[in-house]
């Protein structure tokens, strides 16, 4: 029965380590962008689930702003690229990035797209300020990221945002 009780308290353990939030994502620069970001941290990875909706079919890229305020129309209001490191913009694993580089999603014909991105290199409210998200927010982009244009990779203007709190 002690092994059972002993058990069980660490299941309750393991469980009590998830966090989960979910954000919607605001039309911005006058478009009719919508979606939702869910964000789950467990055992030291967060996993960001992206989906977006009418978006103009094609690539847009996704990054992490340094601010969480999409109060300002074009979604100026939620600063450039989140980057405590000081890198140069780049594509994600690969020689120098940002830590709000998350990359680009491909939005279909009907305007949908979506991109799951994990990284053991953010966390949901923790001390470190090199790593946690919140208090920034997720631009969804009008055009692509092209991973060398400094400092935003030619990604275009605003048309979805969101703030992490």
């Amino acid at each position: 029965m002690k092994n059972l009780i002993l058990a069980a308290g660490t299941l309750l353990a393991v469980a009590s380590c998830t966090t989960t939030k979910t954000y919607t994502i605001l039309a911005k620069s006058g478009t009719e962008t919508q979606g939702t970001a869910k964000f789950t941290q467990k055992n030291g990875t967060v996993e960001m689930d992206l989906n977006a909706y009418r978006l103009k079919p094609g690539t847009h890229a996704v990054h992490i702003h340094e601010f969480g305020d999409c109060s300002s129309d074009d979604a100026k209001s939620a600063g450039g690229h989140w980057n405590p490191t000081k890198d140069g913009h780049g594509k994600w694993g690969t020689g120098q990035y940002h830590m709000g580089d998350i990359g680009n999603l491909i939005a279909d014909k009907n305007g949908t797209g979506r991109v799951i991105f994990k990284t053991d290199k953010w966390c949901i409210g923790c001390a470190d300020a090199s790593k946690n998200i919140i208090g920034k927010s997720i631009i969804v982009h009008a055009d692509r990221d092209d991973y060398k244009t400094q400092p935003t990779g030619n990604a275009g203007g605003r048309v979805g945002c969101l703030e992490i709190k």
